[in-house]
């Protein structure tokens, strides 16, 4: 089913310029007719999709989450800035070398459960992410999205008081300039010092909706929760909700399947929050939220214009 295009037009003419929309990913074939105009392999079309995509009215930025599996590489970073108009910035997630605590036995088998080597390892992160992007990409590069999945707590772990040490000293050494943000898998970690931490460093908050965090409202409501002069927002699944389950149940992710208002609400709020502080906002929505992220983005857009 196809938007309508003059009501997207609308409703793109109605949305403030620094707020910017955008889904987690872009390879979905199932959105054909939708975001799409023709027919696209699962594979092997990548940047032939992103310049269709980046032409949507309601698609000002977008999430590359390939990049949390491996660093890109200068001929991707290549080729993603020869097909992205001028000013289009895209939310980078970071290496998962760099932001996983304990390795899991799902992606190492013969490290799993062993601690990270280069958990928060500045240099590595500056070496073989930072550079390349800033040498091929810097035209394009919004905020990298650091994603710290579940860390353990007890002795092989880490407590809120020690993980927001970690993360000063961390972004304590990264050069000024690039735009950061932090999204975590803890809610434990929601602390004073956290927030605190990322506001020294100018490193934004990333508010997620995820199974086992509170909902992105209650995130903002959090004192101190903006935490730079920008917004970031992943609305990756309802909370409580498993991925495996949104995957089984929401594919090929053409239609909503599960509307959540409040999901909606809190996005319009967020976007809102940046509006009246004069901050650009990055707002990602995956399939897995609704069941369809382009129809998501398009709801709280109209939400935005109506108020």
């Amino acid at each position: 089913m196809m938007l309508d295009p003059v009501e997207l037009i609308r409703l793109r003419d109605g949305l403030p310029p620094q707020v910017h929309f955008g889904t987690s990913s872009w390879t979905y074939p199932g959105w054909q007719d939708l975001v799409y105009s023709k027919p696209y392999p699962a594979t092997g079309a990548v940047d032939r999709m992103l310049e269709e995509y980046a032409r949507f009215p309601l698609f000002s930025t977008v999430g590359i989450d390939s990049s949390f599996y491996a660093p890109m590489t200068p001929k991707t970073l290549a080729s993603y800035a020869a097909v992205l108009p001028d000013g289009f910035r895209c939310v980078s997630k970071v290496w998962d070398r760099i932001t996983v605590h304990t390795f899991s036995k799902a992606r190492e088998k013969t490290r799993g459960g062993e601690p990270n080597p280069d958990f928060l390892n500045a240099e590595l992160f500056q070496e073989a992410i930072l550079a390349p992007c800033l040498e091929h990409f810097a035209g394009h590069l919004g905020p990298f999205a650091f994603e710290f999945q579940q860390i353990p707590s007890g002795k092989k772990g880490l407590g809120p008081q020690q993980f927001a040490d970690a993360l000063d000293e961390f972004f304590g050494k990264l050069p000024r300039g690039p735009q950061y943000s932090a999204e975590i898998r803890n809610a434990e970690f929601l602390v004073p010092a956290y927030f605190a931490v990322l506001r020294e460093h100018n490193v934004a908050h990333l508010f997620n909706s995820w199974t086992r965090m509170p909902p992105i409202g209650a995130q903002l409501d959090l004192p101190g929760s903006i935490t730079a002069d920008f917004v970031v927002a992943r609305a990756l699944l309802r909370p409580g909700r498993q991925y495996a389950t949104a995957v089984e149940s929401f594919a090929p992710y053409n239609k909503v399947q599960d509307e959540n208002p409040e999901l909606r609400h809190d996005l319009a709020r967020l976007a809102e929050t940046a509006i009246k502080l004069r901050i650009p906002a990055y707002i990602l929505v995956n399939n897995r939220a609704e069941g369809s992220a382009p129809y998501t983005i398009a709801a709280v857009a109209g939400m935005l214009g109506g108020r």
